[in-house]
């Protein structure tokens, strides 16, 4: 059993791209469960298989102890903590593939909560990798991309997990943005040269030495394009959960 947790700043598509995996890995004769991770979400694409809401939610929560939904969040990630054994107790007696993860859709109560080191080292560390899913409308500009290359290390350094880095609802830009913004992956002169174009503010010297401090701390990694619509880099997620998990080698392949 191997968890992928589907990390991403709000509206970034992770439930959506949960789903979408779910039914990818179905299809190609792997199993694999879901678990919904974020105790203040009204509705999901998919039908999790095991849900914190059956123990917490963000409303009870606001009731309880009277707190406005910012606060609530805050106190939601901690009970979540507390009720993690409960989780594992129904983990401990299925056996599956893959355990995809959907976690809350505010970002920092994710990366920067100490409850979830504990929720990650409970669910087995060892075992587990994260899929940072990059939002299409703030990497289609050189600034915007940086920015999320910076937010994705971080999530990375934080929770300290091998972590790929995915450009989600790819679909959703054309076909020269697409393309551009997938090259400066493999062209930082170009991505310097837009960058540059972009904007003479001295942020963009800025942005410059954050993109070169990605690189020397080893923490830049390739983008992928993927979408949930049309199934695209569905595969590449799994080829690189292979990498990170088995060396590459296609351990569900019987």
């Amino acid at each position: 059993m191997r968890n992928i947790y589907f990390v991403g700043t709000a509206g970034c598509g992770k439930s959506t791209m949960v789903g979408a995996f779910k039914e990818w890995l179905y299809e190609n004769g792997i199993d694999s469960i879901t678990i919904n991770l974020d105790p203040g979400v009204d509705q999901l694409p998919y039908e999790p298989d095991i849900d914190i809401r059956e123990w917490v939610t963000l409303d009870e929560v606001m009731e309880e102890y009277a707190l406005g939904p910012n606060g609530a969040q805050v106190a939601a990630s901690d009970i979540m903590a507390m009720n993690i054994t409960k989780i594992t107790s129904i983990l401990n007696t299925i056996k599956t593939k893959y355990v995809l993860i959907d976690t809350p859709g505010q970002l920092e109560l994710f990366a920067f909560r100490a409850s979830t080191k504990a929720i990650i080292d409970s669910l087995d560390k060892e075992k587990s990798m994260i899929a940072y899913l990059c939002d299409p409308s703030l990497c289609k500009t050189p600034n915007g991309y940086i920015s999320s290359m910076v937010l994705s290390a971080i999530v990375q350094f934080r929770l300290q997990l091998p972590t790929i880095t995915l450009l989600s609802k790819s679909d959703t830009l054309n076909e020269e943005t697409l393309e551009r913004t997938m090259s400066w992956y493999n062209n930082p002169d170009s991505l310097f040269g837009d960058l540059i174009d972009e904007d003479s503010d001295p942020q963009t010297m800025i942005g410059m030495e954050l993109f070169k401090a990605l690189e020397n701390v080893g923490t830049y990694g390739e983008m992928r394009a993927i979408s949930s619509n049309d199934f695209l880099g569905l595969e590449d997620i799994y080829s690189m959960a292979q990498l990170v998990f088995f060396g590459g080698e296609d351990a569900d392949k019987d």
